[in-house]
């Protein structure tokens, strides 16, 4: 007699296409044109005139186009401008670079148009993501917007993004070392990915692979990143910062590291540091709450061969005063939390204890 087993769905989520090379920008026509005759392309604001020329050779010839220029944070306003102008146009596509892609992808969701998305740094794993951060007018975060797909195509330029200042790379790879340690800590748990099931083991193994990478390849990348070089050990830290991260926590889950970014948030003495360079901070400090010293050792110790924060005063906190510290933990304990995915409970006071150690 066969016995019956329930067997929970586990899964995984990918962008639809990426492409990356040095002058990859060049492909963007033929690639917009798969999607159609007609593209509203919007560039962040503070790199319009950098890239104008770029985006406009590129699509030229190949499809109608409409090139604007984002207003700053991806608000609801934004997304609402954007998909104003894509229907009155008639576009067929949307196009998101810089700072705007997530504007794109969220006035694409709401259009049911498919997106491509044109990241010019490496700072953190969003280009691949079917997420979309919307901020109030006032530049605070308002909410996370889940999408039901991730971008069709992610087309990177390594050669655009070399020309970033190398802090950019950096604050990538402080987001991407916390793409393992997250997805582990959920592993062990049973806790969900992104798509509120358990990853697959895939996921786990492109989280590790995305640390390896890292690892081997970081101190190299940045040195390349300084002489606005597109070469080999950046081409693959690029692929990590975006691709490889990105997958591994959307498919593996996220944790510790990332609840203990939003908690230094409320924080204003961290406003003018990077989304990866905060999540560094998390990824000690996790490390601290699971009593890993010797991890914490070689991961604080490769951010600093990699100009990533290992302090609380690397990222302003020059005072940390127990209330502070206890604005952090209650933030990034509060119910529902993703810190709750690590594998053991964890306190608002594990957490101070763990900053206590970063100071």
């Amino acid at each position: 007699m066969l016995v019956k087993t329930t067997v929970k769905p586990r899964g995984a989520r990918f962008p639809g296409r990426y492409i990356q090379a040095d002058g990859a920008m060049a492909l963007l026509g033929q690639e917009a044109q798969t999607y159609g005759k007609r593209a509203t392309a919007l560039v962040d604001r503070g790199i319009f005139d950098l890239l104008e020329a770029e985006v406009t050779n590129a699509l030229a010839g190949r499809v109608d186009f409409d090139l604007a220029r984002h207003g700053g944070e991806c608000s609801e306003r934004e997304i609402s401008a954007l998909a104003e102008t894509a229907r009155s146009k008639g576009a067929d596509v949307v196009i998101g670079g810089g700072k705007a892609l997530d504007t794109a992808k969220a006035a694409a969701r709401d259009l049911g148009l498919p997106v491509i998305v044109v990241p010019t740094i490496a700072a953190s794993d969003a280009p691949c993501s079917a997420l979309a951060v919307v901020y109030n007018e006032d530049g605070t975060v308002a909410y996370d917007s889940f999408l039901p797909n991730n971008p069709n195509l992610v087309l990177v330029d390594t050669a655009l993004i070399a020309r970033a200042p190398a802090r950019f790379l950096a604050a990538g790879i402080g987001d991407a070392l916390a793409t393992w340690y997250e997805a582990d800590s959920c592993r062990r748990s049973g806790a969900f990915n992104c798509m509120k099931m358990p990853g697959v083991s895939l996921a786990f193994e492109v989280a590790r692979f995305c640390r390896e990478t890292i690892f081997e390849f970081g101190v190299a990348a940045l040195s390349e990143c300084d002489a606005k070089t597109a070469g080999p050990a950046i081409e693959r830290v690029i692929e990590a910062n975006i691709l490889l991260s990105g997958i591994g926590f959307e498919s593996g889950g996220v944790a510790a590291a990332h609840a203990i970014h939003h908690g230094l948030c409320e924080l204003d003495d961290v406003h003018h540091h990077l989304h990866g360079e905060k999540v560094a901070i998390g990824v000690l400090a996790g490390l601290k709450i699971q009593g890993l010293d010797d991890e914490f050792i070689r991961v604080r110790d490769f951010c600093r061969l990699v100009r990533l924060p290992t302090r609380l005063a690397d990222i302003g906190i020059a005072d940390p005063t127990e209330a502070k510290l206890a604005i952090v933990a209650r933030r990034a304990c509060r119910a529902g939390e993703i810190i709750h995915n690590e594998p053991m409970p964890v306190t608002e006071t594990m957490v101070i204890n763990a900053l206590k150690a970063l100071i």
